[in-house]
């Protein structure tokens, strides 16, 4: 890439100029520069310069020393852009843009609507009036807060020297970051380095004041129940719906072949679900307009609209080839509906008074060497009857009955509380995909909630139970819905109380799965595209939503953790991690005191049907446990599915070697596909696993006590029935072909069976009664 160079920017520049100080507005987009590519000395010759375009690059942050005293407005969207300060030194800026910048989060926009005295219009919007809240408002609070901590525990020292001073100004700035609270959780990190940079300017105002003047006093404050920010979520107003203009192109999932991937821009590892998912977000146009700070930390989801979308028509279920018996046709069954979202009656909206530093009421602790007491399930012995209900596009981009290429990633059910707050929720599914979450009733096709984050691209979410305490009454458990995706934030909902109530981040790469640990609600597994598997106590909930995170442990695995599964029988001892370079196994046991850890073993398959060829697989993208020793797994390009035995591998192990053969049980018959991360699911109660394929297929295997008496025979286990592609029909183009499998979800009682695919579609089954 060549540098720029007088000639360039003169050939770019906008009038047409023989001379650089008389240029005005200056396009340098997608031209793939990097911080070192811009020549300091030569920009600031930019004298009236007032206009530049820095958008489609790989920015980043912006050099030192940059000065453009005429600079207005500044597009750097679609770039890498890490750290904001930079922009400090643009201090004539009235218009920015930072769209597409995934490693961006609201604590950044806030810094910026700080540094930034002019700015008024951001990211397209006007953030006037944010922007001298933060300004303002919010800094004369955080300032009086601060010099109360000084007051009250540190005083200037006496004798006046150097290192006195370095001694007290570290620990006054600690103590001020750790006291002072203030706005919600998620801008934890903003808030910090407000509170960091005044405390550091009242120090010195109290031993210089001749040069300070006493500027950096407190003041007059302003009383906090004027701050939207610190109101409680009874009194705090709703923002208007917000809406994204954004047009994704995701692209199809590449197979996999010759390795796992290409490297991205990013720097992250490739992998085919990297090149799905992170190809979706490069390739999206550059306008997908990120919210400003107050509106981002106050988001509500958009409304989802009640168009009606293409008809589908079901057909019966086919048996597949190998198929031993073919599906019932069981009367009275509805029809496939395709429909759009139905409009929630309310919308999900973001909490900002969680606070951190509240409340942390968890639930209660049993020790971790006491395993959890073994589930024996009384697997019926004939094979369930499922047949397609509903088809719904509640994911579309602008709620568009013609989008089929958003991908959707994960879903789940929510648990069953007998004296929580699911009741009557026993037959609600979360969704994610795109830019949206929906909760969904299985029965009727209806969308209850739908939270929506204009720019983000959701991949992954779990459920949980956490205690939340009541005032002058006993804790109640309540549902909690945890996502995250290509932004590294982990999102906090509660969709019965229509409550996004706080975020916490992650890490600086996009999230791939999240996992709670099943005895401790509390306990979140993220894994991460930085390779690496964290363990976090998220606490428990006061009646404002207040919250604490923080960190237990942390995981080396070497490569992008894709499925986590603590192992049933203790869950906070082990846990099983299926990565795209491998499956291992971690000791999770907090007594322990290591907080850093590498994995105890690998677990490793070899099949050598291909062609008379061992192959290989070391990705697994697919794991979950079928019985509380019994574990389901595949790896891309195998043609089956591994059923083997925990405890058997875990006994098999010799000495301290890391890599462990499995002890592999049986052999499910699956489809020949290339296409990888087409992930597996499992219901314990009725023995059953199923997986999608990338022709729209979904295969069960009912594994019984007849055909666990086969598993000695070691022939390859046929499924028990392959349920077609319903087919549903566009309007006007005809039947939609079957698309890849994403993911599927089964409740315990296997009354329903959800699937996703990566055009747009949720396909839910329902179990016929003869």
């Amino acid at each position: 890439m060549e540098k720029i160079t007088e000639r360039i920017l003169l050939d770019k520049a906008s009038p047409k100029t023989t001379k650089l100080n008389q240029i005005k507005c200056l396009n340098l987009s997608r031209m793939g520069l990097k911080k070192q590519d811009l020549p300091v000395p030569l920009l600031c010759k930019l004298r009236s310069l007032e206009q530049l375009d820095l958008s489609g690059n790989m920015l980043q942050e912006l050099p030192s020393g940059l000065s453009l005293p005429c600079l207005k407005v500044l597009d750097c969207s679609n770039n890498d852009m890490e750290d904001v300060v930079s922009l400090e030194a643009l201090g004539s800026l009235e218009e920015l843009r930072l769209e597409d910048n995934l490693y961006l989060t609201v604590n950044d926009e806030h810094k910026v609507m700080f540094l930034l005295p002019k700015l008024r219009r951001f990211n397209g919007k006007d953030i006037s009036t944010t922007a001298n809240h933060i300004r303002y408002v919010s800094s004369e609070i955080l300032k009086k807060r601060v010099i109360a901590v000084w007051e009250k525990s540190f005083s200037v020292p006496d004798p006046l020297t150097t290192q006195n001073l370095s001694a007290v100004e570290k620990k006054f700035v600690n103590a001020a970051c750790f006291q002072v609270k203030y706005g919600p959780s998620s801008l934890n990190e903003y808030t910090k380095w407000r509170v960091e940079m005044i405390a550091k300017e009242y120090l010195k105002s109290l031993t210089d004041p001749v040069k300070d003047g006493g500027s950096n006093s407190a003041g007059t404050p302003v009383a906090e129940e004027e701050v939207v920010v610190s109101q409680t979520p009874s009194k705090k107003k709703r923002c208007d719906p917000i809406t994204s203009d954004e047009a994704e192109s995701p692209r199809k999932r590449r197979a996999l072949a010759g390795g796992p991937g290409v490297e991205g821009r990013t720097g992250m590892e490739g992998s085919p679900r990297k090149s799905s998912r992170l190809a979706a977000v490069e390739g999206a146009p550059t306008k997908s307009p990120q919210q400003s700070g107050l509106r981002r930390s106050e988001r509500t989801s958009s409304g989802a609209t009640s168009e009606e979308g293409p008809p589908a028509t079901p057909q019966k279920s086919a048996r597949a080839a190998g198929s031993p018996r073919k599906a019932p046709k069981a009367p009275g069954t509805p029809s496939v509906c395709g429909r759009t979202n139905e409009t929630p009656k309310k919308h999900l909206k973001e909490n900002p008074t969680a606070q951190q530093g509240k409340c942390s009421h968890t639930p209660t602790k049993t020790k971790n060497s006491t395993p959890m007491k073994t589930t024996i399930f009384q697997v019926p012995q004939e094979p369930v009857c499922l047949q397609p209900i509903h088809v719904l596009q509640c994911h579309s981009r602008q709620d568009s009955p013609e989008d089929f290429s958003t991908q959707l990633w994960a879903c789940a059910f929510e648990p069953l509380q007998h004296n929580g707050d699911s009741s009557g929720w026993a037959q609600t599914v979360a969704t994610c995909g795109g830019e949206s979450i929906c909760v969904i009733d299985c029965e009727s096709g209806r969308v209850l909630k739908k939270y929506k984050v204009p720019g983000e691209m959701f991949f992954t979410l779990a459920w949980t139970t956490v205690l939340m305490s009541r005032e002058g009454e006993s804790a109640r458990l309540c549902s909690v819905l945890a996502a995250g995706g290509t932004r590294g934030m982990v999102k906090l909902l509660h969709p019965r109380a229509n409550l996004a109530y706080g975020e916490f981040r992650v890490g600086r790469r996009p999230i791939s799965i999240l996992r709670f640990c099943p005895r401790r609600g509390n306990f979140l597994f993220t894994g991460t595209y930085d390779k690496k598997i964290v363990m976090w106590d998220i606490g428990g909930l006061d009646r404002e939503y207040n919250f604490k995170t923080s960190q237990l442990l942390v995981l080396e695995t070497g490569s992008t953790p894709l499925h986590l599964c603590p192992s049933p029988s203790a869950p906070d001892m082990h846990l099983l991690a299926g990565c795209d370079k491998g499956l291992f196994s971690f000791d999770i046991q907090l007594s322990k005191n290591t907080q850093k850890r590498t994995a105890e073993m690998e677990i490793v398959f070899t099949s050598n049907r291909k062609k008379g060829k061992i192959n290989d697989s070391r990705t697994i993208d697919g794991l979950s446990f079928l019985t509380d020793d019994v574990v389901a797994s595949k790896s891309p390009m195998q043609g089956s599915i591994y059923l083997w035995s925990w405890s058997g591998t875990r006994a098999s192990r010799r000495g301290q070697r890391k890599e462990v053969p499995a002890v592999i049980l049986a052999e499910l018959q699956w489809c020949s596909t290339e296409i990888p991360y087409l992930s597996l699911n499992t219901c314990p109660g009725f023995g059953y696993v199923v997986c999608g394929d990338d022709t729209g297929r979904l295969w069960t295997y009912h594994i019984s006590d007849s055909v666990r008496a086969a598993f000695k025979c070691g022939n390859i286990v046929p499924a028990t029935e392959v349920l077609e592609w319903p087919c549903p029909v566009r309007t006007g183009v005809g039947p939609v072909k079957g698309p890849s499998i994403n993911s599927v979800a089964m409740d315990p009682d296997l009354h329903y069976l959800v699937a996703l695919s990566d055009k747009n579609m949720v396909l839910v089954w329902k179990r016929v009664v003869s």
